[in-house]
């Protein structure tokens, strides 16, 4: 299985303390890894086929504080699809004017639903059908951007259609909102004020957030298994779909 990771800010962040424990799991997930970064209506995007723990590109996003209120990354362990460039997450589209970009991590059995117009995968993945599947079917129920909460109520009668073909833990954003869906583990914190030190579960580094922001600021961080030792994970229940916005879940 492969391994996720999102952060969604109130205010541009970036993601060089989280990403630099994360890809320290590329040493059992080393069949390429992604990271998406949304600014503005602009996304930078940046994936190798390498392991995030000895890519030069994953070392250009260790040592480059790109600052971002959405971000997705993704290191892979294959199951369907072989180790190349066009199935390394995030996946990217457009719908409406918007880029989305997805990323999952799970497996999903003989999964081929039917795509037509303009949503077709590159590679050869389930991961990548399925995100084809999520936007075509979006873009089906609403003719223009819908406001977050109808996405939100949308995709959650999309998720279980999915899963239903086997275990979907995904993280979607369009710029404004990042979802995140669990089948089998997912857990999220959200940091701000009083912030405290964190240390990481992964590596002996540590940060002291307080030094680095103000009393305004607030992230939400969304991983697969939780990156730090001193924090307070929260996870996520079985099937359950949270959207995070300005840095926090939003309730159902």
């Amino acid at each position: 299985m492969c391994q996720l990771l999102g952060m969604n800010g109130n205010t541009p962040t970036d993601i060089v303390f989280s990403f630099t424990g994360f890809s320290t799991r590329a040493e059992e997930h080393q069949d390429g890894f992604g990271i998406a970064f949304f600014e503005g209506a602009g996304l930078r995007l940046f994936v190798d086929a390498q392991s995030a723990r000895h890519s030069p590109v994953a070392d250009l996003v260790r040592r480059y504080p790109i600052h971002s209120n959405n971000v997705i990354a993704h290191i892979r362990k294959a199951t369907q699809g072989r180790i190349a460039l066009e199935n390394t997450h995030p996946f990217v589209r457009e719908l409406w004017g918007r880029y989305w970009a997805f990323a999952h991590n799970g497996n999903l059995t003989g999964y081929a639903p039917r795509l037509h117009a303009s949503f077709h995968p590159v590679g050869d993945t389930d991961s990548e059908r399925a995100f084809c599947w999520l936007m075509q079917e979006l873009a089906k129920a609403h003719a223009s951007l819908p406001p977050v909460a109808e996405l939100t109520a949308t995709l959650r009668e999309l998720a279980p259609q999915v899963a239903a073909h086997g275990s979907f833990n995904f993280m979607l954003s369009h710029g404004e909102a990042l979802w995140a869906h669990c089948s089998t583990r997912l857990s999220y914190l959200v940091r701000q004020h009083p912030f405290q030190e964190a240390r990481l579960q992964d590596e002996d580094i540590s940060v002291d957030f307080a030094r680095l922001t103000t009393p305004s600021d607030r992230v939400a961080v969304i991983v697969t298994e939780p990156l730090t030792r001193d924090e307070a994970w929260v996870a996520f229940a079985p099937g359950e779909l949270k959207v995070f916005v300005a840095g926090e879940p939003l309730c159902a």
